[in-house]
């Protein structure tokens, strides 16, 4: 599986329930959020860039997809958002 970068992506409100994303992308990370700034990509960025709400990126991991996967699957991205006042220890998963 190829590496990549995860991101964290943090809400400047909450939209719904949603204040994060968490997604992955194999190349150009600036890239990758231009396209959410201009509302493609994900349906979640698309919605938040049409309700007005922007976002900034929170963390970062070097890894795959099966990293993406698995955090979105425990849940819980306040829990590893340092705008959300968490302070992040190091772990394997964290990029330097």
């Amino acid at each position: 599986m190829s590496t990549g970068t995860v991101y964290l992506l943090h809400f400047d409100r909450p939209f719904k329930h949603a204040k994060h994303y968490t997604g992955w992308t194999s190349g150009d990370l600036d890239g990758r959020l231009a396209e959410h700034r201009a509302g493609r990509g994900a349906r979640l960025l698309a919605v938040i860039k049409a309700a007005g709400i922007g976002f900034t990126v929170a963390r970062i991991w070097a890894g795959d997809r099966r990293l993406e996967r698995s955090l979105k699957r425990q849940g819980g991205a306040s829990r590893r958002c340092p705008s959300c006042g968490v302070i992040p220890r190091r772990s394997r998963e964290v990029a330097p």
